[in-house]
């Protein structure tokens, strides 16, 4: 590893932790594949978390109905 890597590997640690607990809660709390999400939030930041505001919580119907 590169100097480089080496600074930055303290800041994405805990990104990734706090990204894929959190997956894991909320999707545990709402009835989805909460092992998925766990996991795939400990792999890449910040895709995952979008991906389920999207699909798996549809956050967009939320929006929809407050512009009426």
């Amino acid at each position: 590893m590169t100097k480089e890597e080496l600074y930055i590997l303290p800041i994405v640690i805990p990104i990734l932790l706090i990204q894929s607990i959190y997956l894991f809660i909320d999707a545990r709390k709402n009835g989805h594949q909460y092992w998925f999400w766990g996991i795939w939030g400990l792999i890449q930041c910040p895709m995952p978390i979008l991906f389920y505001l999207i699909f798996a919580k549809k956050v967009w119907r939320k929006f929809k109905g407050r512009k009426k």
